[in-house]
């Protein structure tokens, strides 16, 4: 017993900078959120197993969080909007809960689920305790062509009306209807068509890659919030699948209408960088009266509709236009401790160190790469021999550098898994740093506690001087041990990029394409084409690596709207200046 404590003590002693299981004092936080992702059992008999969440809800109730997934077996309690603790509430539909509608009123939380059939509208005052009761048992029955699928309920705190809004469709609309709370939120008055989408007019509607396809578009994932006397209808669109998935708003003076298309749509967009699509979640205020967007970003290894949750602060600007920004938007950020007075307050400034760096491994299974663990793309990745403990991959930074923040991301690779059963569904794993390559510093430490973290953030405690990081497997439930990516920030040492030069935009005869270009700069890991509908609007991020070019054909314009952009570099030691705002009719 002596010997073990004296071990245990010397093991301390090493691990001054290091986070430990269940440490929760992080500043910073990373997309795609770090909750422990469910396994479900939509493909069950096609035998193909995920982690999964999608369509989330993030209320603001009482002052602290409540996050709500698709198909999940519960939600999320937060206090800080980084430290998400699981609930297993004593009432759940024994199909689960899909696109769900979640909000609070006054000491309530209501929560309804999408449904083409009658269902009940839960309620809670202890949603912390998990304690859900029925606030209407039997909701009334609507066309079964129109759902309620996908819904949102809204409440207007200024004349106490109650209204909801769905649909899920590339043939049928947004609907709206009003909801009378007297009579348990049973449907009153008549069902408005309240929007199409019309891709002929809106480029970021239209399907696809990149909005390549012809397949016809889809609407869904309304939300209503109201901001200085006036109605957001917001809605997603054109599908979960690919990178262009997206969150746009109508703005109304009447909760039903009639409503105008924001000429900034979309409000939220991340078509490029390592997490992809912004579309279908919500827009709620956090305690310092900052806005929030969420969204569902894309992943699709084992399964099209594979995917995780992200969120990017939310602004009104002096035109009362909603926006997301998106810029860096799966780099680190600092979680606000105040009002925020600039879009891009909570960049950390600290800079991807791995992209496309030299990897190592324990092991290789088959023809899997390794050298995905740092391509930033979720849907290649790493496999090793075995699931064991001791395998390991190691990252080769090429220099030494300051290093503040790992996130990792496994792969459910031919994965077995439909429960969640914490005794057996979670990860255990370590992280080192070396400057040498010999001699290894644990800095994360992972493998005393059962917790599941598919897709792990660490902010550490302090920066930490490192040319290697190496990380090592301690327990994985799956059956093979798959990584996607090990992401490394900080800041290298030495000078930032240039400015680009030479920046032009040119609109297409269609007018829903631009096409970009601009002079090369020579060290730059990846420009950041800004771009909106003013010099002072410039809301719209475009990540492109800089390995792929000096090009890019934007598919997602307006058509009748001017736009103006934008352009700055980025590498591993921080970010260059923006150009000169060009105009383009």
């Amino acid at each position: 017993m002596k010997h073990s404590l004296l071990s245990n003590f010397f093991f301390i002693l090493l691990l001054p900078y290091a986070i430990l299981a269940q440490e929760i004092n992080q500043k910073t936080y990373c997309n795609p959120v770090d909750i422990n992702y469910r396994y479900n059992w939509e493909q069950i008999n096609d035998k193909i197993s995920y982690r999964s969440g999608a369509d989330p809800v993030i209320v603001n109730h009482n002052g602290e969080y409540f996050l709500f997934v698709t198909i999940s077996g519960g939600y999320w309690h937060s206090k800080d909007l980084v430290n998400w603790k699981f609930i297993e509430p004593n009432k759940w539909p024994a199909e689960d809960i899909c696109a769900q509608a979640a909000l609070s009123v006054r000491d309530t939380l209501y929560l309804f689920q999408s449904t083409f059939q009658q269902r009940p509208i839960y309620f809670s005052t202890e949603p912390k305790k998990g304690k859900l009761k029925y606030f209407n048992r039997w909701m009334p029955l609507l066309p079964d062509t129109i759902g309620p699928w996908d819904p949102a309920i809204f409440h207007d705190d200024d004349t106490d009306r109650w209204f909801m809004y769905w649909g899920s469709s590339n043939v049928h609309p947004i609907y709206g209807r009003e909801l009378d709370h007297q009579q348990k939120l049973i449907y009153k008055g008549e069902i408005k068509k309240l929007l199409y989408l019309h891709p002929d007019q809106h480029g970021w509607e239209r399907f696809g890659p990149n909005h390549t396809s012809t397949i016809k578009p889809f609407i869904e994932g309304a939300w209503m919030t109201k901001h200085n006397g006036k109605y957001y209808l917001q809605y997603a669109a054109p599908g979960t699948e690919y990178n262009v998935y997206a969150n746009g708003t109508y703005i109304g003076s009447d909760p039903l209408g009639p409503f105008k298309y924001a000429p900034n749509n979309p409000i939220s967009y991340k078509p490029g960088g390592f997490m992809t699509g912004a579309g279908h979640g919500n827009t709620f205020k956090d305690n310092y009266g900052n806005y929030w967007n969420t969204g569902t970003a894309w992943i699709a290894i084992n399964w099209n509709f594979e995917r995780r949750i992200v969120m990017f602060p939310a602004f009104f600007d002096k035109d009362d236009l909603l926006y997301a920004n998106t810029r860096f938007g799966d780099f680190p950020h600092y979680l606000p401790k105040g009002k925020l007075t600039n879009k891009d307050d909570l960049f950390t400034g600290w800079m991807l160190l791995s992209y496309k760096k030299p990897v190592s491994a324990s092991s290789v299974l088959d023809t899997f790469r390794v050298a995905s663990v740092t391509d930033e793309n979720p849907r290649s990745f790493w496999v090793a021999q075995n699931n064991k403990a001791g395998e390991w991959l190691k990252i080769d930074l090429k220099e030494k550098c300051e290093v503040r923040a790992l996130q990792i991301h496994f792969v459910d690779y031919k994965s077995n898994l439909y429960d969640n059963d914490s005794s057996h569904v979670y990860t255990q794993y370590k992280f080192y740093s070396s400057v040498d390559g010999e001699n290894w510093k644990p800095i994360v430490d992972l493998s005393k506690v059962k917790q599941d973290r598919p897709n792990g953030y660490f902010e550490l405690p302090k920066a930490v001087t490192a040319r290697y990081i190496k990380y090592e497997n301690v327990y994985m439930p799956t059956p093979n041990l798959a990584v996607s990516d090990i992401r490394i920030f900080g800041n290298a040492p030495g000078d930032g990029p240039q400015t680009p030069t030479n920046l032009t935009a040119v609109r297409d005869k269609d007018e829903r394409n631009c096409f970009i270009t601009w002079n090369k700069v020579e060290g730059a890991v990846g420009y950041n084409i800004l771009w909106g509908i003013g010099k002072d609007k410039l809301y719209q991020t475009y990540q492109v690596w800089a390995d792929s070019g000096n090009k890019l054909e934007l598919r997602a314009l307006n058509v009748g709207q001017e736009y103006y952009f934008a352009i700055e570099s980025f590498n591993e030691v921080g970010v260059s200046k923006p150009s000169e705002v060009i105009r383009c009719k």
